[in-house]
């Protein structure tokens, strides 16, 4: 399949780590469907920018932790870009609020599992037969290193963050035999917009134990997907992979 006939659906992809991946996959000859909930603003600036390099991308709204939206989400993105979807990288997240454990509770445990886990499913779902047809997908799954860290405060998130490791792996033995692969990434510490301004002492105190010596970099994370999205990675599935300057192993 050449790159030209390869179409990625990219959930959360009007900013953050979510617009570099998009950017990244487009730049390799990969029709981009950029989804996003809120602000058409960004995902559209963010189309504009891919046409501008020379790219396609299309932008489609939809709320991806609901079964009808991701239905019409992924119809209207075949339409678009004339051929199915085969390309899913599940990045779109919510809020991601601390609690200690006398404070956190079941609802915000879903809350966190509504982005995880039940979206990634919904749009595996709607892919997978066309997928099958034609022997051929990649569904790439964003995790984080908070599953190796167990970050305090925040069971809630790193708990559903832990869940997209036994998913990943479950739906790559499931899916092998149909030409499909299923890997996650799992970044680092990556600033982007919803963290605003990181202060000095926080980089300090993180990057105390990173090997690397350096914060992680959007590109970072979207080379590791446009990797794990090509014909170069095509006897890799079933993996967890760490990209976080090698904070952990």
């Amino acid at each position: 399949m050449s790159t030209k006939e390869k179409v990625a659906l990219v959930t959360g992809g009007s900013k953050g780590l979510g617009k570099s991946i998009a950017q990244n996959l487009a730049a390799s000859g990969v029709t981009v469907i950029i989804n996003y909930y809120r602000d058409q603003e960004a995902a559209d600036a963010v189309v504009q920018t891919i046409r501008q390099n020379g790219g396609q991308a299309f932008a489609i709204q939809a709320d991806v932790t609901n079964e009808e939206e991701v239905d019409r989400l992924v119809g209207e993105a075949e339409q678009q870009a004339g051929r199915p979807v085969n390309i899913v990288v599940n990045n779109a997240t919510g809020p991601q609020p601390e609690y200690s454990l006398e404070e956190v509770t079941w609802e915000d445990y879903l809350d966190q599992l509504l982005f995880t886990t039940k979206a990634p499913l919904l749009l595996t779902k709607a892919v997978i037969p066309s997928m099958k047809v034609e022997k051929w997908g990649r569904i790439i799954n964003i995790g984080s290193e908070v599953v190796e860290l167990g970050n305090a405060h925040f069971s809630n998130y790193v708990t559903a963050k832990s869940a997209v490791v036994g998913m990943t792996r479950s739906w790559a033995s499931e899916l092998g035999e149909h030409g499909i692969t299923v890997n996650a990434v799992h970044p680092g510490f990556t600033p982007v917009e919803r963290h605003g301004e990181v202060s000095d002492e926080t980089k300090a105190s993180y990057l105390s134990d990173v090997p690397l010596k350096r914060m992680g970099e959007p590109h970072d994370i979207a080379n590791a997907v446009r990797f794990l999205s090509s014909e170069d990675a095509s006897f890799i599935t079933g993996q967890n992979i760490s990209v976080n300057g090698g904070k952990t192993f």
